[in-house]
C-alpha cells in the first residue's frame, strides 16, 4: 500500500483537466505516441466538442519515481459542472489527496471554491497546481498570491506546469508521490468497497467503478449492496489501464472495477457500500444519499411517429446515467411524450443532444420547471414538477419553491450590472468580500426557478464573460406562485403553461405572446395571443387577418356600397372564426422558451 497514491484533479470548467490527465498517461507510457489521442479519458463527442467531463473517469498510472520505486498512481478524474457535484464528492472520498487545478490567464474562480471547500470536507491534502503558464496573459505571481490570501494553501507546495506542451508535468507526478499519503486500510479485515462511478456495457452488464476501503474481493466472491440488499456473484475484478485489465484480486487502498452480471445502473448507484454477503461489514460507509432531481421537463417527439423510438432511446440512455428519470405524459397540442428529472441545465443540455446524435430522434422539449411544493387547505401536500397537476388555487394554503446559495467571482467593475441582475431574480440575503484586490466575491440567495431560465447567459453577457458562477440547493421557502396559461384563438396550450412567481407573470406572459405572434402564419381570420392566470387575462396581442381588399372595385358613389362589402366580409370572417383552426408550428414551441434579450 506504500506504493500507491490515489488523486484527482479537481479544477474549474475550462482549466485543463484532462489536459494535463492527457500529459501524464503519455508520461507513464501507457499508450503508445501512435494509438494516443486527445481527451483520452472524454468518451463522448460531447465531452470533446464542449470541453467538458460529463462522466468521471479512472486510470491507474505505473510510474518510476526518482528513488527508484514503481508507483501506482489512481487518476480519479471528475465532471467540472457544478451539476455533477454529488459524483465529484464520491469520487474525491475515494482519493486521498487532489491536485487544484488553476488557469495562469483566469485565476481562481467559482468552481474552484466550491471544489476546494468539497475536498476539504473529504480531509484530502491539496497541491496546488498554476497551468497554462506558456500562455501569453499568463500571470503565473499574481494567481500564486490569490491561491495564497484566497484559498490559504501553502505557497511552497505550489506546480508550475504548461498541461499543452507538457513543461512541468513530471514534476507533478514527482510530488503526488513526496506529498500525497498512501491509503490507509486492513486488508484482512471486512469487505467495504466505496461505489463512485458505475456505466453499462452491453456485453458485460453494469461495471462498478470501487475503491476497496477495507478488506479483499477476489472473482467467484458473492458480494453485498448495503443500501438496497442485492446480492450478486463477481465475474471479474481488475484495474483500468486505458483498457480494463483484469487481476486475481482488489485489496485495501485499491481503485477498480467489478463485474458481476448487473442489469441496471440503478442497482449500483455512487456512494454506496459493497461487502461480501458471508462476512458481511458492521456498518455502510457515510455519505450515501439518493441523486435528487432539480429541473424538469417534458420531452416530444417532433413526429408522433418517433414515440416509440424516444421510448427506446431514453431507455438506453438511462442505463447509463442513473440521475435520468422519466415517465409518460401527454399534452393536447404535442401528443405523448415523457416528463424527465435532470441533475441541472447542463444535464438537461447534455441528454437533449444525446438522443438526437446517437438515436437521430427529432425532439421538442417543455420550459424546464423546479419542484414545489403546495400545502392545501385539507392539511395535505403535494409535491409539483408539473404545471399540467398545479390543484385548483382555492384549495391552496401555500406554496413553497427551492432556494439556492449562489456564489459569483468577477472582477469588482462589475459588481453593479450583477447586483441588479440578482435583485431582479428576487434575489435576498446578499453578501460580497475582496478576496484579492480588484476581485469580487458575491454571495446571492436567489429562488432556482429564477436561474434555470436564462440565468447564466445573462451573468455571462453583463461580465463580458468574466463571471463564474456556481451554488448549491439550500431549502424551500414560501412564495407567491401562479400557473400562466397561454391561449390561443380562446384555446388553452397546455404544453405552453408555466409556474412563474406572481410578480414576474405579466413580463413572462408578454415575451410569450409575442413570440408567438412571430411564429404563428397568419390565417384568414384574427388569432387572439392571450396570457391568463385562471379567468383573469394579463397579456394579449393579436394576429391580423390576411384580407382580400373588397372595396377595390368601388369607384366612386355612395359609401354604403363599400361599407356593405365591408361588413359581409367581417361576418364571413367571424364565422370562419368559430370553425377555423390554428396549428402552431414546432418552432413557436421553442421560441417561448428563448430568453427576452437572446
Amino acid at each position: 500500500m506504500n506504493n500507491i497514491r490515489n488523486f484527482s484533479i479537481i479544477a474549474h470548467i475550462d482549466h485543463g483537466k484532462s489536459t494535463l490527465a492527457d500529459r501524464m498517461i503519455q508520461i507513464c507510457e501507457l499508450i503508445s505516441d501512435r494509438e494516443f489521442k486527445d481527451q483520452l479519458l472524454d468518451n463522448m463527442d460531447i465531452e470533446r466538442e464542449r470541453g467538458i467531463t460529463i462522466k468521471s473517469q479512472t486510470i491507474c498510472l505505473p510510474f518510476k519515481a526518482k528513488d527508484g520505486k514503481e508507483y501506482a498512481l489512481n487518476l480519479v478524474d471528475t465532471p467540472g459542472h457544478v451539476d455533477f457535484s454529488y459524483e465529484v464528492s464520491r469520487a474525491l472520498t475515494s482519493c486521498e489527496g487532489a491536485l487544484l487545478l488553476v488557469d495562469a490567464a483566469q485565476g481562481v474562480e467559482a468552481q474552484t471554491l466550491a471544489n476546494l471547500y468539497l475536498a476539504m470536507e473529504n480531509d484530502l491534502e491539496i497541491i496546488p497546481v498554476i497551468n497554462k503558464i506558456d500562455l501569453p496573459s499568463a500571470e503565473p505571481e499574481k494567481v500564486a498570491m490569490q491561491i495564497e490570501e484566497d484559498l490559504g494553501l501553502d505557497g511552497n507546495l505550489i506546480q508550475y506546469c504548461s498541461a499543452k506542451s507538457g513543461e512541468g508535468v513530471r514534476d507533478i507526478l514527482e510530488s503526488i508521490v513526496t506529498e500525497l499519503p498512501p491509503p490507509e486500510g486492513d486488508v484482512n479485515g471486512a469487505l467495504q468497497a466505496l461505489i463512485f462511478d458505475a456505466n453499462y456495457d452491453p456485453f458485460r452488464g453494469t461495471i462498478i467503478s470501487v475503491r476497496i476501503i477495507n478488506g479483499t474481493l477476489k472473482a467467484g466472491e458473492t458480494i453485498l449492496f448495503m443500501s438496497n440488499g442485492c446480492e450478486h456473484r463477481v465475474e471479474e475484478v481488475g484495474t483500468y489501464r486505458v483498457q480494463r485489465q483484469s487481476e486475481k484480486s482488489l485489496s485495501a487502498g485499491q481503485v477498480g472495477y467489478i463485474i458481476a452480471g448487473i442489469k441496471s445502473v440503478q442497482d449500483a448507484r455512487p456512494g454506496d457500500t459493497i461487502t461480501h454477503r458471508d462476512k458481511p461489514s458492521a456498518e455502510p460507509l457515510s455519505g450515501f444519499k439518493d441523486i435528487q432531481q432539480v429541473v424538469f421537463s417534458s420531452i416530444y417527439p417532433i413526429s408522433t411517429d418517433d414515440y416509440e423510438d424516444l421510448a427506446a432511446a431514453l431507455e438506453k440512455l438511462q442505463l447509463n446515467d442513473a440521475a435520468l428519470t422519466f415517465q409518460k405524459d401527454s399534452s393536447a397540442a404535442l401528443g405523448f411524450g415523457f416528463r424527465c428529472g435532470f441533475l441541472g441545465l447542463l444535464h438537461l443540455e447534455v441528454i437533449q443532444e444525446r438522443l438526437e446524435r446517437e438515436f437521430d430522434v427529432s425532439l421538442i422539449l417543455t420550459v424546464p420547471s423546479v419542484r414545489y411544493i403546495c400545502h392545501l387547505k385539507d392539511g395535505t401536500t403535494q409535491e409539483i414538477d408539473n404545471p399540467a397537476y398545479y390543484p385548483d388555487p382555492a384549495n391552496i394554503d401555500n406554496t413553497e419553491e427551492p432556494y439556492i446559495k449562489a456564489t459569483i467571482l468577477m472582477p469588482e467593475k462589475y459588481m453593479g450590472a450583477v447586483m441588479t441582475l440578482c435583485m431582479e431574480r428576487r434575489g435576498e440575503n446578499t453578501n460580497y468580500h475582496y478576496p484579492t484586490p480588484g476581485r469580487i466575491e458575491f454571495k446571492c440567495e436567489l429562488p432556482l426557478a429564477e436561474v434555470i431560465y436564462d440565468f447564466y447567459d445573462r451573468l455571462k453577457s453583463i461580465t463580458q464573460g468574466y463571471g463564474s458562477f456556481d451554488y448549491e440547493i439550500l431549502d424551500y421557502r414560501t412564495s407567491d406562485l401562479v400557473k400562466l396559461d397561454i391561449l390561443v384563438n380562446g384555446e388553452r396550450v397546455d404544453a405552453l403553461s408555466q409556474l412563474v412567481h406572481r410578480n414576474n407573470a405579466r413580463a413572462r406572459g408578454l415575451h410569450a405572446c409575442d413570440m408567438l405572434k412571430e411564429e404563428i402564419p397568419r390565417q384568414m381570420f384574427k388569432i387572439a395571443i392571450q396570457a391568463a392566470i385562471g379567468g383573469t387575462i394579463i397579456a394579449r396581442t393579436t394576429i391580423s387577418a390576411l384580407r382580400k381588399d373588397v372595396t377595390a372595385k368601388c369607384y366612386g358613389g355612395d359609401i354604403t356600397r363599400k361599407r356593405k362589402l365591408l361588413e359581409k366580409q367581417k361576418a364571413g370572417k367571424k364565422r370562419m372564426k368559430t370553425v377555423g383552426n390554428v396549428d402552431i408550428p414546432q418552432t413557436a414551441f421553442l421560441a417561448v422558451l428563448k430568453s427576452e434579450q437572446s
